[in-house]
């Protein structure tokens, strides 16, 4: 019990020894907002730069250097080795895991989904458009539009992702998600297609797990 009173007040420690330290950098970002139209060319600079920094160290510099320029960022999360959030117009929840090199857009992190290595999750699907000459514009940050991975959600390795999925669901790995999701269902494949319900199963009647305890219990006696 004191072992684990003291390692969260050392964790409580570091988590705002990193604090202190990403607060210069999370300070130009605040500036950069304050006084350019949807400007995040600081922001991706630094992002960068926490991006590359190795180990638990790195981890807890990312981590605070998040939570003081996304819209929110709760300290319970992981971050991993070189991933990066594109843009501030991030939400992420409790237990939230982010493995090495993700790649999150604009989008709502749900309490406990696991965003597998390489995922991408991008602001939807809308980022570039024809214009008159036929070319592809640049992405416009009016565009974005914030995705939602829901509570208790799996997208696995290399993913990309660009649609809501819902609670419990599961996106295979190297799926290409365009459509939204439903809870607790697994897609795979490019374009990601329904393979199976991840719902529980069903509990066994009552009559049935008597009749196991009693089996259970006469190999016990016969024993």
């Amino acid at each position: 019990m004191k072992q684990s009173a003291a390692r969260r007040a050392l964790k409580r420690i570091v988590n705002g020894v990193a604090l202190a330290m990403a607060s210069p950098c999370a300070a130009a970002c605040w500036v950069e907002a304050r006084l350019t139209d949807h400007g995040e060319a600081v922001f991706a600079f630094w992002a960068q730069v926490f991006a590359l920094l190795p180990g638990k160290p790195g981890m807890y510099l990312r981590r605070g250097f998040y939570r003081l320029t996304l819209d929110s960022c709760d300290p319970s999360c992981y971050i991993g080795f070189g991933a990066l959030f594109s843009h501030r117009q991030v939400r992420i929840e409790r237990d939230v895991y982010v493995g090495t090199y993700g790649l999150v857009g604009s989008a709502w992190l749900h309490e406990r989904c696991l965003i597998g290595s390489r995922a991408s999750l991008l602001s939807g699907g809308s980022l570039h458009e024809l214009d008159a000459n036929h070319r592809w514009t640049p992405s416009d940050a009016r565009r974005l539009r914030q995705i939602h991975i829901g509570a208790d959600t799996w997208i696995g390795e290399a993913a990309v992702v660009m649609a809501d999925v819902g609670p419990g669901a599961m996106v295979a790995a190297g799926a290409v998600v365009s459509m939204a999701v439903a809870p607790r269902m697994m897609v795979a494949g490019n374009p990601a297609r329904f393979v199976r319900s991840l719902e529980p199963a069903p509990a066994p009647p009552n009559d049935a797990a008597k009749e196991v305890g009693k089996e259970g219990h006469r190999e016990t006696l016969l024993v």
